[in-house]
């Protein structure tokens, strides 16, 4: 029985070569003449591995964010809401500057100017984005329930704030910010947290 023709390449490495690619020229800004060149693959090759350009750019999504936005997860984890958001915006910061990698996040970046037909990709971007949101403010809320923030906090109004300056870095980051500079918006935020906290109560 004929069997079909093994590929020749790292799907992997096909697959990041293809992070890089989105994420310094966004979905609508991405040709698929731009992913052969960079994949140096043809297009039946492209298209038989991840599909159309939609289907390859939601497997850059998954790839991306298991690579580059574990800082999130692990932002969760710390023991205070206070350290929760200052180890969320340090890690914006590296993540959005990273050496050889281009600047900003792929997240905010990926679809902020898109046409009809791009839609749906918008949709994704924003629910990944509402999503984040709603992981801080569930953990604000655990913290409430801890005692480790005022009962009257408004943890969705905290963490609307939050997710605001994260995705401020990323856009800084993008203009040319670096690291150092987006670091020391990290300081001046934390160095007003009780005043943020109190500004949320109701």
């Amino acid at each position: 029985m004929r069997t079909g023709r093994p590929r020749e390449f790292d799907l992997d490495q096909k697959l990041d070569s293809a992070v890089l690619v989105f994420w310094r020229q966004g979905y609508e800004g991405t040709a698929i003449s731009d992913l052969t060149d960079a994949l140096g693959i043809n297009r039946p090759s492209l298209y038989a591995a991840f599909g159309n350009k939609e289907s390859l750019f939601r497997r850059v999504l998954e790839r991306y964010s298991e690579q580059r936005a574990v800082y999130l997860l692990e932002s969760l984890k710390e023991p205070t809401a206070r350290s929760v958001v200052e180890h969320l915006l340090r890690g914006a910061s590296e993540a959005t500057t990273g050496r050889g990698l281009p600047n900003g996040c792929l997240l905010v970046q990926g679809a902020l100017a898109t046409g009809p037909d791009s839609d749906p990709i918008r949709q994704e971007l924003d629910a990944s984005r509402r999503s984040g949101e709603a992981a801080i403010q569930a953990r604000l809320r655990r913290a409430q329930d801890e005692g480790d923030l005022p009962p009257d906090a408004d943890t969705a109004e905290l963490a609307r704030y939050v997710c605001t300056l994260l995705q401020g870095i990323a856009v800084q980051a993008a203009g040319g910010a670096t690291r150092a500079q987006l670091y020391r918006v990290c300081e001046m935020t934390m160095a007003g947290w009780d005043t943020l906290v109190a500004a949320s109560t109701s």
